[in-house]
């Protein structure tokens, strides 16, 4: 059995309307889970279901508690897809107010930054509490997290931008070899 704790005010959307969200976990999945709403603790038994599925049901649990909607998340039953986690507080102490600072260099004004790595990265972000949750390919992933720490370490956003359209083309680039070659 695994526990995870989840924010109280993310329970209601891994239940789901009338337990949906929970049901479609465990069906994919194999496991059974057991959700106290009151502490936001998921007790996962994943005694009779695959290994594999079991651990991606926990990264699931883990992605919904982070801010991603559950079908964003369940995009993690992909073989291809991952979930990685950076805290904030890594970079800012437990002082709150940088802690909230990095927030919005990471989400950018109107939330444009989030959403030019989203789309020159191919990946999920989700900023939520004191952490940047990540859903993507392991390729893309390592992409996006280099953006991340940049813009965390204090890079200009120009500076990151450009490092996330060089990526872009050298992937790019790169498809197309493979499609050449292939």
């Amino acid at each position: 059995m695994w526990y995870l704790r989840i924010p109280r005010e993310r329970v209601a959307i891994l239940i789901g309307t009338e337990g949906k969200v929970k049901r479609r976990i465990e069906g994919a999945t194999g496991v059974s889970m057991a959700i106290d709403s009151e502490a936001g603790e998921v007790t996962i038994d994943h005694d009779r279901a695959d290994p594999l599925l079991a651990l991606k049901a926990q990264d699931i649990v883990k992605a919904i508690g982070r801010g991603f909607s559950p079908g964003r998340a369940l995009a993690l039953l992909s073989d291809e897809a991952y979930l990685e986690m950076i805290d904030i507080r890594d970079y800012a102490g437990k002082n709150p107010g940088r802690v909230r600072e990095l927030k919005g260099r990471v989400i950018g004004r109107s939330g444009r930054t989030r959403q030019l790595i989203e789309e020159y990265t191919d990946v999920e972000l989700s900023v939520y509490g004191n952490t940047i949750a990540i859903i993507g390919h392991i390729d893309a992933m390592e992409s996006a997290k280099h953006a991340l720490d940049m813009l965390l370490c204090g890079a200009r956003h120009g500076s990151v931008y450009k490092y996330l359209e060089k990526r872009r083309k050298e992937s790019r680039r790169r498809d197309f070899q493979d499609l050449i070659t292939g």
